[in-house]
């Protein structure tokens, strides 16, 4: 998914499906910590893995609604994180259902190898938040995601976790583990877990492109992309200058070279 930059819910679900790459490892990576502040460090999770992106600046949620899809919102976590208990929070976010329904097109496939400890720290920075707006209302569906549903070209959150809970970026061995980790609960977002990218929502944006591509970046372009959103040349490359801003700019120096140094191996490997 997809930061749902384009629409809140993607009509194909990629060219690539993506196919298990490797066992799910015996224990769960964290993500660095740097801070000791459990509220900090779930501010950089939660930045990293794009909250803000579907829920808005202030978590208060957002309408994706559209006559042909439905009315859709994504939830108020203010909201939410004051009605639920950690322990409930926890459950919606990796496995993509409410007790009542299964979630759209929150990518809770994604989360499902995030270690609980950060899941619980982002929980603890929402909570530090007030509790504000509006608690939106229940999704609907239209008659274009009713058609897409009805042909199988639509599966909400709940079965894309079901289907990729243990799907993983190719394994490329014990020194990239932890970029791996970082690569699958954010960057497959747009290039899918098996980073061969797709095609996106919208016909008016290009293709979301294989991340091997990253193989033929400079380390110090490649950085600067990650952290300004500018490619060679201080050019605009479209969502990713956007994510990249607002999420890969949290990333330390190091995690930046161990991404670049992860997908230049998968490359390398697996081209």
């Amino acid at each position: 998914m997809r930061w749902l930059a384009a629409l809140v819910l993607a009509f194909a679900l990629g060219a690539c499906s993506p196919q298990p790459q490797a066992a799910t490892p015996a224990e769960k990576l964290h993500f660095n910590r740097l801070s000791e502040d459990t509220v900090e460090h779930g501010k950089r999770v939660a930045s990293l893995l794009g909250c803000n992106g579907c829920h808005g600046k202030d978590f208060t949620g957002k309408d994706w609604s559209d006559p042909e899809l439905g009315v859709l919102w994504t939830a108020n976590l203010t909201q939410s994180a004051a009605q639920h208990s950690d322990d409930e929070m926890l459950a919606m976010i990796s496995t993509g259902k409410r007790p009542d329904r299964a979630l759209m097109e929150m990518p809770s496939h994604l989360f499902t190898q995030v270690h609980e400890d950060d899941l619980r720290a982002v929980l603890a920075y929402l909570r530090s938040m007030p509790v504000t707006g509006e608690v939106h209302p229940q999704p609907t569906i239209g008659p274009k995601l009713a058609e897409q549903i009805a042909a199988g070209d639509y599966i909400d959150a709940a079965q894309e976790t079901a289907r990729d809970r243990d799907v993983w970026p190719p394994d490329m061995g014990p020194q990239h583990a932890m970029a791996r980790h970082i690569v699958r609960a954010t960057c497959a977002e747009c290039h899918t877990l098996s980073l061969r990218g797709e095609d996106p929502p919208s016909p008016d944006e290009p293709r979301r492109a294989d991340l091997r591509i990253v193989a033929s970046y400079d380390p110090a372009d490649f950085a600067k992309l990650m952290r300004s959103g500018k490619a060679a040349g201080d050019r605009e490359v479209g969502l990713m200058s956007e994510v990249a801003r607002n999420r890969f700019a949290h990333l330390t120096d190091n995690e930046v070279e161990a991404i670049r140094a992860y997908l230049v191996e998968v490359a390398r490997r697996d081209p």
